[in-house]
């Protein structure tokens, strides 16, 4: 990929419960991204999820057309992108 990013995003909202994980790994191996996602304590969701940034942002809208997931807020930066990693996986 020749311009992959690297993002550290935290979801808030109605996010754990719903399919979140599941959903978020399915659309990152649709749009060939990798990283990974996980519940917090506080009800958030994170995931750090690497791939061209359209690619990303889709995985994003997938992840919100969710039946029961409503993402009120989410805190997103870029961070660095770590070349050699495999696969999207659920923590």
């Amino acid at each position: 990929m020749k311009n992959m990013i690297r993002k550290h995003i935290t979801f808030f909202g109605w996010v754990q419960g719903v399919g979140f994980r599941y959903r978020a790994r399915h659309a990152a191996e649709l749009y060939g991204c990798t990283g990974w996602v996980r519940n917090e304590w506080d009800g958030s969701v994170t995931m750090e999820i690497q791939g061209e940034e359209e690619s990303i942002d889709q995985v994003i809208l997938a992840i919100a057309r969710g039946t029961y997931i409503r993402i009120e807020n989410m805190d997103s930066r870029t961070i660095p992108a770590e070349p050699e990693e495999r696969g999207f996986h659920t923590r």
